[in-house]
């Protein structure tokens, strides 16, 4: 198995590993946040003979990305007053980041040779912006 995709595979699963044990300070959510990134950025590793390959694993790392935002839903929906209104600004920033990655994951798709590296940036970009929302929103959740 080539090394990179090796290394994508071992980030991926890191990344899962992390998700599945529960956060209990908040650099615990500035940590997973820094994984998502690290591993969102894996993209660029990808060749575009492996692009659905890329495809797939992008489309991974925003359904992790996607569970830990409706965690976050849930709590928010326990709470009152100027923390319920807060906490709803920062999902529905998070849902709107969301779109634009799951936006650029489908252009990766589509990508042709030519467009391919191009194609990865955007998506990296999207997805580098909205694991940062959710590592501020997760920080917020923790106040």
């Amino acid at each position: 198995m080539p090394t990179r995709i090796l290394t994508v595979m071992v980030a991926a699963l890191a990344l899962l590993a992390v998700a599945s044990v529960p956060t209990r300070a908040q650099t615990s959510a500035k940590d997973v946040g820094q994984k998502a990134i690290e591993t969102g950025e894996a993209i660029r590793d990808y060749t575009v003979d492996k692009k659905n390959e890329a495809v797939a694993h992008a489309k991974r790392i925003t359904a992790d990305l996607d569970a830990r935002i409706k965690a976050l839903e849930a709590q928010a929906s326990k709470q009152t007053g100027e923390a319920k209104a807060k906490s709803q600004a920062l999902i529905k920033d998070l849902k709107a980041k969301r779109t634009q990655a799951s936006k650029k994951a489908g252009e990766l798709g589509k990508a042709t040779a030519a467009s391919w590296d191009q194609a990865k940036e955007g998506f990296v970009a999207a997805y580098h912006d909205l694991a940062s929302a959710y590592e501020k929103a997760a920080a917020e959740f923790k106040k």
